[in-house]
């Protein structure tokens, strides 16, 4: 497991302050191109606050889920796609199934991430712990309990905390959200699909937590439910993109 380091509860709430600014702003910028919307953000943000709240008292991860950690995981939630801002329009956009060659090239959005924050961290000599968990969150949310997910093939325990709540915050969105190419699934079904994979793609512990406050899941969802407005705007920035697109030419 990955037990908190020294400066994990010692935060300042200013940086978790200036965090929650810089990343909901990023996270717009990235959520431009995915039309993705500001409601999106504030959904997984809640689901993994929710998610990580209920486990404060699990023996596995008290020692990490402290009230600072998780203000961190909330702050940090919206930039976990901020590697897809270097995935092509047409990949990132597309409404039909995925090629292989482009599956490839989608899935390295997660080390897109990881290297523009370590890149960060370089030039300025940083190493403090809003960018640990952020790139543990941008880098491992892929990857799945039984090792078969991506970028690393990491097992088990060997995926930052961070990265195994976030799994199902992000998973449970996808799947419930309306998308300009696919109509979201009902809550229910979200919740049947989420408990199937437990112990192969997620932390069973975790999926437990989740079926005890599922209904808190289907609450933040109605609270912060796209508008018929936002949905418009995902066509119409859809429609853009691949207008665009076809008007490239071709070398």
């Amino acid at each position: 497991m990955n037990l908190p380091d020294s400066n994990r509860e010692n935060v300042p709430d200013s940086v978790l302050e200036g965090m929650s600014v810089v990343a909901f702003t990023l996270a717009k910028l990235a959520g431009a191109r995915s039309s993705d919307t500001a409601n999106h953000i504030w959904r997984i943000q809640h689901y993994l606050k929710c998610l990580a709240q209920r486990l404060q008292d699990h023996p596995r991860f008290a020692s990490v889920l402290t009230e600072s950690y998780i203000n961190l995981l909330f702050f940090a939630a919206p930039l976990h796609n901020l590697g897809t801002i270097g995935i092509p329009d047409w990949i990132l956009l597309k409404p039909s199934r995925l090629s292989p060659a482009e599956l490839a090239v989608m899935k390295t959005h997660t080390t897109l991430a990881r290297d523009v924050l370590e890149q960060v961290e370089k030039t300025y000599g940083y190493k403090g712990e809003p960018f640990k968990t952020l790139k543990e969150m941008a880098h491992s949310h892929h990857e799945r309990w039984d090792g078969g997910g991506y970028p690393q093939g990491l097992i088990q325990e060997q995926i930052p905390l961070a990265a195994r709540l976030l799994a199902i915050a992000d998973v449970y969105e996808g799947l419930i959200s309306n998308r300009v190419y696919k109509v979201g699934v009902p809550h229910d079904q979200a919740v049947a699909i989420i408990f199937e994979g437990r112990g192969s793609h997620f932390d069973p512990d975790i999926v437990d937590a989740f079926i005890e406050i599922q209904d808190d899941f289907r609450v933040i969802a109605l609270r912060y439910a796209d508008t018929d407005q936002d949905m418009q705007r995902m066509i119409e920035y859809m429609a853009n993109a691949i207008a665009e697109e076809a008007q490239l030419p071709v070398n």
